[in-house]
């Protein structure tokens, strides 16, 4: 039993999606239907498989599910259907092009992953190692001039400043 007519359904879903990309919240409001029959709907929207149903965030902060998605729908695309691809979804050739780049390099190989993250670390435990070095001898420094401000003000007042004489 449909309450709602399918032109109606399918344009406040279309409004769910980029560009527009609104809020359920705000979409029930304007439309006068509850929020749990816009998830709902939205829900069945990505189980049929329609990758990036709106929910009010931009596109780099979408989850890397629905980046997925985007990269396998747009694979089989040329350039101008890519582009036009993107000014319906609200994207940029760019964002697809780097998902995609992303994407091949997710299996890249594990041994070659963990030497460059290997080569990171010993090159941040080196860097530390420096900075640590470097604060000691400015903590050394700093206490030495503390030292030396005290022991003047002492001397000052045992002995006077040298104009009183």
């Amino acid at each position: 039993m449909n309450r709602y007519p399918a032109e109606r359904k399918e344009s406040i879903l279309r409004q769910m999606m980029p560009p527009q990309n609104k809020l359920v919240s705000v979409l029930a409001r304007e439309n006068g239907i509850s929020e749990q029959t816009l998830y709902t709907w939205r829900r069945s929207l990505k189980l049929q498989g329609v990758p990036v149903p709106g929910n009010g965030k931009n596109a780099e902060e979408w989850s890397s599910k629905d980046k997925f998605g985007v990269v396998l729908e747009t694979a089989h695309l040329s350039e101008i259907e890519l582009a036009e691809y993107c000014r319906s979804k609200g994207l940029f050739v760019e964002q697809i092009a780097g998902w995609r780049q992303a994407c091949q390099e997710a299996n890249a190989q594990p041994v070659a992953r963990s030497r460059e993250e290997r080569e990171q670390s010993k090159a941040d435990r080196k860097r530390i190692k420096e900075l640590e070095r470097d604060l000691v001898r400015k903590e050394k420094a700093l206490a030495e001039t503390a030292a030396l401000i005290v022991l003047r003000k002492k001397a000052q007042a045992i002995w006077g400043t040298p104009e009183e004489d």
